[in-house]
Protein backbone atom coordinates (compact mmCIF):
# COMPACT_ATOMS: atom_id res chain seq x y z
CA UNK A 1 0.00 0.00 0.00
CA UNK A 2 1.46 3.19 -1.09
CA UNK A 3 1.57 5.91 1.45
CA UNK A 4 0.78 9.64 0.75
CA UNK A 5 3.87 12.25 0.36
CA UNK A 6 3.02 14.91 3.39
CA UNK A 7 3.04 18.03 1.81
CA UNK A 8 5.41 20.41 2.51
CA UNK A 9 4.97 23.64 4.27
CA UNK A 10 5.28 26.79 2.82
CA UNK A 11 6.68 30.28 4.30
CA UNK A 12 5.97 33.38 3.89
CA UNK A 13 8.86 36.35 5.89
CA UNK A 14 7.83 40.01 5.45
CA UNK A 15 10.06 41.90 3.88
CA UNK A 16 11.65 44.68 5.26
CA UNK A 17 10.15 43.38 8.97
CA UNK A 18 8.02 46.17 10.11
CA UNK A 19 6.30 45.48 13.11
CA UNK A 20 3.41 47.71 12.47
CA UNK A 21 2.71 46.37 9.38
CA UNK A 22 2.47 43.21 10.77
CA UNK A 23 0.45 44.34 13.42
CA UNK A 24 -2.00 45.74 10.25
CA UNK A 25 -1.55 42.60 8.00
CA UNK A 26 -2.61 40.11 11.23
CA UNK A 27 -5.14 42.26 11.67
CA UNK A 28 -7.11 42.32 16.01
CA UNK A 29 -6.18 39.18 17.68
CA UNK A 30 -5.14 37.94 14.23
CA UNK A 31 -9.02 37.65 12.49
CA UNK A 32 -7.36 38.32 9.45
CA UNK A 33 -5.08 35.30 9.53
CA UNK A 34 -8.14 33.52 10.84
CA UNK A 35 -10.43 33.82 7.93
CA UNK A 36 -7.34 33.33 5.28
CA UNK A 37 -7.22 30.13 6.86
CA UNK A 38 -10.84 29.27 7.31
CA UNK A 39 -11.34 30.00 3.82
CA UNK A 40 -8.64 28.85 2.24
CA UNK A 41 -8.39 24.66 4.50
CA UNK A 42 -5.02 26.02 5.77
CA UNK A 43 -3.25 26.22 9.36
CA UNK A 44 -0.86 29.20 9.61
CA UNK A 45 1.21 29.05 12.48
CA UNK A 46 3.54 32.40 13.56
CA UNK A 47 6.89 32.05 15.05
CA UNK A 48 8.59 35.32 15.12
CA UNK A 49 8.55 37.23 12.23
CA UNK A 50 7.84 34.04 9.87
CA UNK A 51 4.25 32.60 8.83
CA UNK A 52 4.23 28.86 8.47
CA UNK A 53 1.44 27.78 6.40
CA UNK A 54 0.24 23.90 5.88
CA UNK A 55 -2.27 22.77 3.87
CA UNK A 56 -3.11 22.22 0.33
CA UNK A 57 -3.69 25.90 -0.34
CA UNK A 58 -0.70 26.66 0.65
CA UNK A 59 0.93 28.73 -2.00
CA UNK A 60 -2.33 30.40 -2.34
CA UNK A 61 -2.55 31.75 1.22
CA UNK A 62 1.25 33.00 1.09
CA UNK A 63 0.17 35.03 -2.11
CA UNK A 64 -2.67 36.86 -0.24
CA UNK A 65 0.00 37.42 2.74
CA UNK A 66 2.32 39.03 0.17
CA UNK A 67 -0.25 41.07 -1.42
CA UNK A 68 -1.39 42.39 1.77
CA UNK A 69 1.75 43.27 3.65
CA UNK A 70 2.91 44.97 0.78
CA UNK A 71 0.25 47.37 1.26
CA UNK A 72 -0.30 47.39 4.99
CA UNK A 73 1.26 50.79 6.18
CA UNK A 74 -1.90 51.60 7.26
CA UNK A 75 -4.67 48.89 8.54
CA UNK A 76 -5.98 46.36 6.46
CA UNK A 77 -9.78 46.41 6.87
CA UNK A 78 -11.01 42.42 7.06
CA UNK A 79 -13.02 43.31 3.89
CA UNK A 80 -10.69 43.65 2.01
CA UNK A 81 -9.58 40.08 2.89
CA UNK A 82 -12.68 38.50 2.76
CA UNK A 83 -13.03 39.97 -1.38
CA UNK A 84 -9.23 38.72 -2.03
CA UNK A 85 -10.45 35.30 -0.64
CA UNK A 86 -13.57 35.44 -2.97
CA UNK A 87 -11.30 36.39 -6.16
CA UNK A 88 -8.71 34.01 -4.96
CA UNK A 89 -12.24 31.05 -4.99
CA UNK A 90 -12.57 32.47 -8.73
CA UNK A 91 -9.08 32.48 -9.39
CA UNK A 92 -9.31 36.12 -10.42
CA UNK A 93 -6.87 37.54 -8.35
CA UNK A 94 -3.45 37.51 -10.66
CA UNK A 95 -5.80 38.70 -13.69
CA UNK A 96 -7.36 41.73 -12.43
CA UNK A 97 -3.81 42.34 -10.93
CA UNK A 98 -2.38 42.64 -14.59
CA UNK A 99 -5.89 44.44 -15.28
CA UNK A 100 -5.84 47.74 -12.87
CA UNK A 101 -6.00 50.03 -16.26
CA UNK A 102 -9.32 48.15 -17.17
CA UNK A 103 -11.57 49.67 -20.03
CA UNK A 104 -13.79 52.47 -18.32
CA UNK A 105 -17.95 51.99 -18.78
CA UNK A 106 -17.54 55.01 -20.95
CA UNK A 107 -15.11 53.77 -23.43
CA UNK A 108 -15.94 51.38 -26.31
CA UNK A 109 -16.81 47.86 -25.46
CA UNK A 110 -14.07 45.44 -25.00
CA UNK A 111 -13.01 44.19 -28.81
CA UNK A 112 -13.54 40.35 -29.45
CA UNK A 113 -10.37 38.42 -28.28
CA UNK A 114 -9.80 40.33 -25.17
CA UNK A 115 -9.38 38.78 -21.78
CA UNK A 116 -13.12 37.67 -20.43
CA UNK A 117 -11.75 37.97 -16.67
CA UNK A 118 -11.13 42.15 -17.59
CA UNK A 119 -13.96 43.93 -15.82
CA UNK A 120 -14.86 47.17 -16.76
CA UNK A 121 -14.48 49.88 -14.14
CA UNK A 122 -16.72 52.22 -12.24
CA UNK A 123 -15.59 55.27 -10.99
CA UNK A 124 -16.85 56.28 -7.22
CA UNK A 125 -15.94 58.40 -4.80
CA UNK A 126 -13.74 56.11 -2.76
CA UNK A 127 -12.17 53.92 -5.27
CA UNK A 128 -12.12 52.38 -8.72
CA UNK A 129 -14.99 49.41 -8.18
CA UNK A 130 -14.84 46.19 -10.69
CA UNK A 131 -16.71 43.15 -10.51
CA UNK A 132 -14.66 40.31 -8.41
CA UNK A 133 -16.09 36.90 -9.97
CA UNK A 134 -16.58 35.90 -13.34
CA UNK A 135 -20.09 36.44 -12.90
CA UNK A 136 -19.60 39.55 -11.22
CA UNK A 137 -17.59 40.78 -14.57
CA UNK A 138 -20.59 39.31 -17.32
CA UNK A 139 -23.31 41.23 -14.86
CA UNK A 140 -21.43 44.46 -14.82
CA UNK A 141 -20.86 44.07 -19.31
CA UNK A 142 -24.63 43.03 -19.14
CA UNK A 143 -26.03 46.12 -17.95
CA UNK A 144 -23.34 48.37 -19.93
CA UNK A 145 -24.30 46.89 -23.19
CA UNK A 146 -28.13 45.91 -22.92
CA UNK A 147 -31.14 48.25 -21.69
CA UNK A 148 -32.57 45.62 -19.55
CA UNK A 149 -30.53 43.31 -17.80
CA UNK A 150 -31.23 40.55 -15.04
CA UNK A 151 -29.27 39.60 -11.82
CA UNK A 152 -30.52 36.25 -10.67
CA UNK A 153 -28.53 34.34 -7.93
CA UNK A 154 -28.25 33.92 -3.87
CA UNK A 155 -27.75 36.73 -1.64
CA UNK A 156 -24.42 38.41 -1.16
CA UNK A 157 -23.10 38.03 -4.79
CA UNK A 158 -23.60 42.09 -5.40
CA UNK A 159 -26.44 41.80 -7.66
CA UNK A 160 -27.97 45.30 -6.18
CA UNK A 161 -24.60 46.85 -5.01
CA UNK A 162 -23.29 46.62 -8.26
CA UNK A 163 -27.02 47.55 -10.25
CA UNK A 164 -26.53 50.97 -8.11
CA UNK A 165 -23.26 51.45 -8.50
CA UNK A 166 -23.97 51.36 -12.60
CA UNK A 167 -26.69 54.07 -12.13
CA UNK A 168 -24.70 56.24 -10.31
CA UNK A 169 -21.88 56.07 -12.86
CA UNK A 170 -24.27 56.48 -15.76
CA UNK A 171 -26.07 59.95 -13.84
CA UNK A 172 -22.79 60.81 -13.50
CA UNK A 173 -22.26 60.21 -17.11
CA UNK A 174 -24.93 62.77 -18.00
CA UNK A 175 -26.31 58.81 -19.42
CA UNK A 176 -29.22 59.15 -17.82
CA UNK A 177 -31.53 62.14 -15.92
CA UNK A 178 -32.59 60.53 -13.11
CA UNK A 179 -32.48 57.30 -11.01
CA UNK A 180 -35.84 55.14 -10.18
CA UNK A 181 -35.79 52.86 -7.30
CA UNK A 182 -38.57 50.33 -6.81
CA UNK A 183 -39.64 46.72 -5.64
CA UNK A 184 -42.04 44.72 -4.27
CA UNK A 185 -44.06 45.45 -0.82
CA UNK A 186 -43.44 42.15 0.29
CA UNK A 187 -42.49 41.05 3.49
CA UNK A 188 -40.03 38.23 4.44
CA UNK A 189 -42.83 35.88 5.98
CA UNK A 190 -43.98 38.42 8.69
CA UNK A 191 -46.67 41.14 8.54
CA UNK A 192 -45.70 44.39 9.70
CA UNK A 193 -49.16 46.15 9.43
CA UNK A 194 -49.80 49.68 8.92
CA UNK A 195 -46.79 51.78 8.53
CA UNK A 196 -47.02 55.21 9.93
CA UNK A 197 -45.88 58.12 7.27
CA UNK A 198 -46.00 59.81 3.73
CA UNK A 199 -44.91 57.70 0.30
CA UNK A 200 -40.99 57.64 0.94
CA UNK A 201 -41.71 56.47 4.91
CA UNK A 202 -43.87 53.86 3.76
CA UNK A 203 -41.65 51.80 1.43
CA UNK A 204 -38.33 53.07 3.12
CA UNK A 205 -38.12 49.14 5.23
CA UNK A 206 -38.28 47.83 2.02
CA UNK A 207 -35.60 50.05 0.05
CA UNK A 208 -32.80 49.93 2.53
CA UNK A 209 -30.56 48.31 1.04
CA UNK A 210 -30.77 50.64 -2.10
CA UNK A 211 -29.76 53.30 0.14
CA UNK A 212 -27.48 51.65 1.49
CA UNK A 213 -25.32 51.53 -1.51
CA UNK A 214 -26.73 55.07 -2.42
CA UNK A 215 -25.40 56.72 1.01
CA UNK A 216 -21.54 54.18 0.76
CA UNK A 217 -21.49 55.55 -3.07
CA UNK A 218 -22.51 58.95 -3.43
CA UNK A 219 -21.94 60.00 0.81
CA UNK A 220 -25.57 61.10 2.82
CA UNK A 221 -25.72 64.48 1.94
CA UNK A 222 -25.20 64.09 -1.59
CA UNK A 223 -27.88 61.33 -1.68
CA UNK A 224 -30.28 63.63 0.08
CA UNK A 225 -30.10 66.48 -2.11
CA UNK A 226 -30.84 64.10 -4.86
CA UNK A 227 -33.67 63.06 -3.14
CA UNK A 228 -35.26 66.49 -3.10
CA UNK A 229 -34.54 67.36 -6.09
CA UNK A 230 -35.99 63.88 -7.39
CA UNK A 231 -32.99 63.13 -9.27
CA UNK A 232 -33.34 59.77 -7.69
CA UNK A 233 -36.84 58.80 -6.94
CA UNK A 234 -38.68 56.20 -5.16
CA UNK A 235 -41.42 54.55 -7.06
CA UNK A 236 -43.33 51.89 -5.34
CA UNK A 237 -43.93 48.50 -7.88
CA UNK A 238 -48.18 49.09 -7.30
CA UNK A 239 -47.38 52.99 -8.73
CA UNK A 240 -45.95 52.28 -11.63
CA UNK A 241 -48.66 51.41 -14.20
CA UNK A 242 -49.61 54.01 -16.67
CA UNK A 243 -46.02 55.74 -16.24
CA UNK A 244 -43.49 55.80 -19.24
CA UNK A 245 -39.86 56.13 -17.65
CA UNK A 246 -37.45 57.67 -20.23
CA UNK A 247 -33.70 59.13 -20.09
CA UNK A 248 -34.02 57.12 -16.51
CA UNK A 249 -31.80 54.06 -14.67
CA UNK A 250 -34.27 52.02 -13.39
CA UNK A 251 -33.49 49.45 -10.93
CA UNK A 252 -36.36 46.42 -9.68
CA UNK A 253 -35.12 44.84 -6.29
CA UNK A 254 -36.47 41.75 -4.76
CA UNK A 255 -37.70 40.57 -8.59
CA UNK A 256 -38.90 37.09 -6.97
CA UNK A 257 -41.49 38.89 -4.99
CA UNK A 258 -43.46 40.37 -8.32
CA UNK A 259 -46.45 38.27 -9.90
CA UNK A 260 -46.51 37.88 -13.37
CA UNK A 261 -48.74 40.60 -13.72
CA UNK A 262 -46.67 43.38 -11.83
CA UNK A 263 -43.07 41.88 -14.13
CA UNK A 264 -44.73 42.39 -16.99
CA UNK A 265 -46.15 46.00 -16.02
CA UNK A 266 -42.94 47.10 -15.16
CA UNK A 267 -40.98 46.21 -18.16
CA UNK A 268 -43.52 47.96 -20.62
CA UNK A 269 -42.99 50.84 -18.39
CA UNK A 270 -39.04 50.99 -20.10
CA UNK A 271 -38.64 54.50 -22.59
CA UNK A 272 -36.64 55.52 -24.83
CA UNK A 273 -32.99 56.29 -22.97
CA UNK A 274 -33.39 53.93 -20.18
CA UNK A 275 -31.89 50.97 -18.82
CA UNK A 276 -33.16 48.46 -16.36
CA UNK A 277 -31.76 46.29 -13.71
CA UNK A 278 -34.00 43.67 -12.26
CA UNK A 279 -32.76 41.56 -9.38
CA UNK A 280 -33.74 38.65 -7.68
CA UNK A 281 -33.46 35.36 -5.68
CA UNK A 282 -35.78 32.74 -6.86
CA UNK A 283 -35.24 30.45 -3.65
CA UNK A 284 -36.45 33.47 -1.26
CA UNK A 285 -39.70 33.67 -2.90
CA UNK A 286 -42.28 35.31 -0.60
CA UNK A 287 -45.13 35.44 -2.43
CA UNK A 288 -48.12 33.56 -1.20
CA UNK A 289 -48.46 29.17 -2.96
CA UNK A 290 -51.06 30.21 -5.17
CA UNK A 291 -48.59 33.06 -6.64
CA UNK A 292 -46.15 32.78 -9.61
CA UNK A 293 -43.06 34.47 -9.36
CA UNK A 294 -42.54 36.55 -12.10
CA UNK A 295 -38.90 36.57 -12.36
CA UNK A 296 -38.97 33.01 -12.48
CA UNK A 297 -41.79 33.05 -15.38
CA UNK A 298 -39.10 36.06 -16.88
CA UNK A 299 -36.66 33.95 -17.20
CA UNK A 300 -38.14 31.17 -18.90
CA UNK A 301 -40.30 33.90 -21.24
CA UNK A 302 -37.52 36.14 -21.88
CA UNK A 303 -34.26 34.34 -22.22
CA UNK A 304 -34.03 34.73 -25.81
CA UNK A 305 -35.37 37.97 -26.65
CA UNK A 306 -32.89 39.98 -28.24
CA UNK A 307 -31.39 43.22 -26.26
CA UNK A 308 -31.66 41.40 -22.63
CA UNK A 309 -29.20 39.72 -20.82
CA UNK A 310 -29.27 37.14 -17.76
CA UNK A 311 -26.90 37.12 -15.25
CA UNK A 312 -27.36 33.97 -13.10
CA UNK A 313 -24.62 34.11 -10.01
CA UNK A 314 -23.31 31.31 -7.69
CA UNK A 315 -22.55 30.72 -3.85
CA UNK A 316 -18.63 31.25 -5.38
CA UNK A 317 -19.76 34.78 -5.95
CA UNK A 318 -21.22 35.54 -2.40
CA UNK A 319 -18.42 38.34 -1.04
CA UNK A 320 -20.47 38.51 2.45
CA UNK A 321 -18.58 35.96 5.20
CA UNK A 322 -17.28 33.32 4.03
CA UNK A 323 -19.49 31.34 6.18
CA UNK A 324 -22.56 32.66 3.85
CA UNK A 325 -21.38 30.78 0.52
CA UNK A 326 -21.78 27.47 2.62
CA UNK A 327 -24.96 28.58 4.56
CA UNK A 328 -26.36 28.95 0.26
CA UNK A 329 -24.49 25.48 -0.88
CA UNK A 330 -26.19 23.25 2.28
CA UNK A 331 -29.48 25.31 1.28
CA UNK A 332 -29.50 24.35 -2.30
CA UNK A 333 -28.22 20.69 -1.87
CA UNK A 334 -30.80 20.25 0.78
CA UNK A 335 -33.59 21.86 -2.19
CA UNK A 336 -31.66 19.40 -4.70
CA UNK A 337 -31.81 16.08 -2.49
CA UNK A 338 -35.75 17.59 -1.92
CA UNK A 339 -36.63 17.66 -6.08
CA UNK A 340 -34.90 14.31 -5.81
CA UNK A 341 -37.61 12.76 -3.03
CA UNK A 342 -34.11 11.68 -1.04
CA UNK A 343 -33.65 13.86 1.42
CA UNK A 344 -33.92 12.34 5.09
CA UNK A 345 -37.11 12.90 6.53
CA UNK A 346 -37.14 14.94 10.27
CA UNK A 347 -36.82 12.63 13.10
CA UNK A 348 -39.80 12.52 14.97
CA UNK A 349 -40.05 13.13 18.78
CA UNK A 350 -40.84 10.33 20.92
CA UNK A 351 -43.85 12.36 22.02
CA UNK A 352 -45.12 12.29 18.17
CA UNK A 353 -44.65 8.73 18.01
CA UNK A 354 -46.47 7.86 21.36
CA UNK A 355 -49.89 9.80 19.82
Amino acid sequence: MKTKTPIQPSYFIPEPLDNTRLAHLCGPLDENLRQIAAALDVTIFRRGEKFIVSGSNADSAVGILERFYAVANKVVPIEEVQLALVEQRSGLAPALEQNQHATAPNSAPAAPGESDLTSPVLKTRRSDLRGRTPHQIEYLRAILEHDIAFGVGPAGTGKTYLAVACAVDALERDAVKRIILTRPAVEAGERLGFLPGDLASKVDPYLRPLYDALYDLLGFDRTQKMFEKQVIEIAPLAYMRGRTLNHAFVILDEAQNTTVEQMKMFLTRIGFGSKAVITGDVTQVDLHKSQQSGLIDAVHVLRDVRGIAFTQFSSADVVRHPLVARIVDAYETAASLQDLSILPKPAMSKNARKK
